[in-house]
């Protein structure tokens, strides 16, 4: 199929840039890490989470910090194309238009892929445990990577639209601090009431309390449903919204 063999040549093309450019990929995995150091051993005594360890409550909110960093050079490496004109000359050829944005799209779920099995296994150092099976982090995976493909596809978004790199970063600041509004370092509960119900209706909350009901093995369905949900629903809609300005440029 003409879309598949568009998308896998575009996808090495996007593979080698990035590994042109590990600094990036670093960048995207200490910063979380930093982070997590900070909260443990910085905060982590007067943060009040349970009877449970601090680390195994905090994991799933600094992954979501990973994803987040790591998607905003999904933006910036669609705008730098945009700017040099290739993505004109791709449009000048035979190439299928979805095959263009997707080849964006899956090198951002593998970079970050790997990014967050790198923070987990520097979680384990830390402290980190969890009493998941198999089946279970099987879920974790697909949840986490549903999630980065929804904040992939939203991505593209600016990096189709934005006038310079200062718009590209203009788009990750609201991002980046939705997992801090969340319940991925404190509980909900504990918030004042009208941050309180912004945290409980915004995605990232049901993503976090999924992932960490999962790695506790605890029972999770509403909120493995509302995480699936939210993933799919930005998913579709970032996707059209991006063909369609795409297309329009095209035009």
């Amino acid at each position: 199929m003409k879309t598949l063999r568009d998308t896998r040549i575009l996808f090495g093309r996007s593979i080698r840039h990035i590994l042109r450019s590990p600094e990036t990929i670093m960048e995207v995995v200490v910063m979380p890490i930093i982070a997590m150091l900070l909260f443990v051993y910085v905060f982590g005594g007067v943060i009040q989470v349970g009877t449970g360890s601090y680390i195994n409550y905090m994991l799933p909110g600094v992954l979501c910090i990973a994803i987040v960093s790591g998607v905003i050079y999904t933006s910036l490496r669609l705008f730098s194309d945009r700017e040099k004109g290739l993505l004109a000359r791709f449009q000048s050829m035979s190439v299928s238009r979805s095959s263009i944005l997707w080849a964006h799209v899956l090198p951002s779920l593998l970079s970050n892929g790997i990014s967050v099995i790198i923070i987990i296994f520097a979680g384990v150092v830390v402290g980190f445990r969890s009493s998941a099976g198999i089946i279970e982090w099987i879920m974790i995976l697909i949840i986490l990577g549903m999630f980065i493909l929804a904040l992939s596809w939203l991505a593209i978004i600016p990096g189709l639209i934005a006038k310079s790199t200062d718009g590209v970063f203009a788009f990750a600041y609201p991002l980046v601090l939705l997992p801090f509004i969340s319940s991925g370092f404190v509980p909900t509960e504990t918030m004042p009431t009208v941050v309180r119900i912004f945290a409980e209706n915004q995605p990232i909350t049901p993503i976090v309390d999924a992932i960490r009901s999962l790695l506790n093995s605890s029972p999770a369905t509403n909120d493995i449903l509302l995480a699936f949900t939210w993933c799919i629903g930005i998913i579709i809609v970032a996707y059209l919204i991006s063909m369609r300005i795409y297309k329009h440029q095209d035009n």
